[in-house]
């Protein structure tokens, strides 16, 4: 019961952040198309100098959050050290490029000037997935701080071997082939 601390956790953030990051994805979308076609003037979009910087790293982040959850959900099923290498890596690059993104969602308020709904919706979503994505990150990597949290990196009776993997006394030599 206890090893399953952190795969509790872990499994809620993991589906909040799947769909927070499908909602980016689709808003970010209709954004770029209507920056691409040079429609800012419509009702809402709007925009200033960060927001074609922001809706492509917000699309990129929303991508690689996604991928990252396909990973993670795996790992979450498996929940042994080496779906974490995975799910951990992919994890933590879907959150390095959500900081970014989130960057450019501040600096994009921080600019002021006029901006629709839906590109305040992005920024919106992209700054609560800075922070819960993060505590994602955390939830899978619990088992570096204490075994008991989930599969950490010193499991020491991991790769030993299953059973019927012990050898008939009385054979020698290097064990290929048995």
């Amino acid at each position: 019961m206890a090893r399953t601390v952190a795969r509790t956790m872990a499994a809620p953030l993991l589906f909040l952040n799947l769909v927070m990051y499908l909602i980016v994805l689709g808003f970010a979308s209709w954004c770029l198309n209507r920056y691409i076609n040079g429609q800012t003037s419509h009702p809402s979009m709007g925009g200033n100098g960060a927001t074609g910087h922001f809706l492509t790293f917000a699309i990129l982040a929303a991508v690689l959050g996604i991928v990252s959850k396909i990973a993670g959900g795996s790992h979450l099923r498996a929940w042994r050290n080496d779906s974490l290498a995975a799910a951990g890596s992919s994890s933590i690059v879907a959150w390095a490029v959500t900081a970014l993104a989130f960057g450019l969602a501040c600096k994009e308020i921080n600019i002021g000037g006029w901006r629709g709904w839906r590109l305040r919706v992005v920024e919106g979503f992209i700054i609560v997935l800075g922070v819960t994505q993060f505590l994602y990150v955390m939830m899978l990597h619990a088992g570096f701080f204490s075994s008991k949290y989930g599969p950490g990196y010193r499991d020491p009776d991991y790769g030993v071997g299953g059973p019927g993997s012990e050898r008939p006394k009385g054979v020698t030599g290097t064990g290929v082939g048995v």
